[in-house]
């Protein structure tokens, strides 16, 4: 049995990530062998969950992102500036290792994206995803994303419901 995450942290290229399984190849693939040049390039930030001090039982990235305002709902544009796009943040993966599936990991390294998002300095109006299948997809919308123009996977959440 594996240590229960004690924390949520940027990423470290010490942390161990050699056991890391999160049943998708990509997404394993990614965190193993480009996450550091994505951080090193600044193309994206990586958030990890340690369990059991240096392993990784989880993880997130964030990145720039900008929202056509066309892609948002009618609702939403009549209360916001008429510029072509938003600012937006975006997560970009979202995987949680096999063996601490179903324990609410996700929902958490969501809200510590959401948290992260809300707090910066740096504008942005949403945190923006694009869920790779309808379970993501139902994953985000159970916790309030509601969808972008005509995909039922590119979601959002304006980040001024998380304030």
């Amino acid at each position: 049995m594996r240590a229960a995450p004690s924390s949520i942290v940027a990423f470290d290229a010490a942390y161990d990530r050699s056991t890391f399984d999160c049943g998708s190849g990509p997404l394993n693939r990614y965190l193993r062998e480009q996450v550091t040049q994505d951080i090193r390039r600044r193309i994206a930030a990586c958030f990890v969950a340690l369990a059991g001090g240096r392993s990784v039982a989880g993880y997130y990235t964030l990145s720039t992102a900008s929202v056509p305002l066309a892609d948002l709902p009618s609702d939403i544009t009549c209360k916001l500036p008429r510029y072509a796009a938003v600012p937006a943040v975006r997560m970009g993966r979202l995987a949680i290792d096999q063996a601490f599936k179903g324990q609410g990991l996700g929902g958490a390294l969501l809200y510590d994206a959401l948290r992260r998002a809300a707090r910066s300095e740096i504008a942005a109006f949403a945190l923006v995803v694009d869920a790779k299948d309808d379970q993501a997809a139902a994953f985000y919308r159970h916790h309030g994303f509601m969808e972008l123009s005509a995909s039922s996977l590119a979601l959002f959440l304006p980040l001024a419901t998380v304030r």
